[in-house]
């Protein structure tokens, strides 16, 4: 008997499941959670986050977009803050899964002044703790010394060349800036704005809304 348009169709829709399925998936370059809507799932997207250090400065510059699914629904979202006078922090991930980690990072820094002790004993208890563990993001942590990237598994990594790129457009930010920092006449902040310009254009849910915080760095 000949196959129905029904039939047909479902045949079809099973197909173009297997091939989805079968596509090859390469490494994320997306930063963010999955959230539960009726029976699907549905995944935020959420940022370009930036540390630029050259000569005297430190800057770290975020995005404001975060994308729902198919829709942006916030453009103008804030990723980077100050935890103290000489310490800035950026986020890509869960907001709420970061605001809980800057609480922890803050204590952490009020028990140990130096940064990389605090994000040492912060890595170590976001590894071990079994609320921590369950926090999805990555953290770009920066002082007038060091600039660090922390993870949930428990990484403390410092970039040789002072330049680290987080979050769904971090590789084309990274790479920009690896590519101008060494630009006489550009400072930290000029190099990692327009960075952040190149991987806006790249990346779908990176805009060219920043915010932006400068550290002057003390001198070697």
């Amino acid at each position: 008997s000949s196959a129905t348009p029904a039939s047909m169709l479902a045949r079809s829709y099973a197909r173009m499941s297997l091939a989805a399925r079968a596509w090859p998936r390469g490494p994320s370059l997306r930063a963010g959670f999955s959230s539960l809507s009726g029976s699907s799932t549905v995944t935020m997207h959420g940022t370009t986050v930036l540390a630029v250090r050259k000569d005297n400065k430190v800057c770290v510059i975020a995005d404001g977009q975060v994308t729902l699914g198919t829709n942006t629904i916030k453009s103008n979202a804030r990723k980077v803050r100050k935890l103290k006078d000489n310490v800035i922090t950026g986020f890509a991930g869960a907001t709420a899964d970061a605001l809980t980690l800057f609480e922890r990072l803050e204590a952490k820094l009020q028990e140990h002044p130096e940064t990389i002790r605090a994000c040492v004993e912060m890595a170590k208890a976001w590894r071990t703790d079994k609320f921590l563990r369950r926090l999805e993001a990555v953290m770009i942590v920066a002082d007038p010394q060091v600039s660090l990237m922390l993870t949930g598994n428990g990484d403390v990594i410092e970039p040789e060349d002072g330049v680290i790129g987080i979050g769904s457009g971090g590789t084309y930010a990274l790479a920009a800036a690896r590519a101008l920092v060494d630009i006489e006449g550009m400072d930290a902040e000029q190099v990692a704005r327009k960075a952040m310009r190149i991987a806006s254009e790249l990346c779908i849910y990176t805009n060219d809304s920043y915010t932006c915080e400068v550290l002057e760095t003390k001198p070697k």
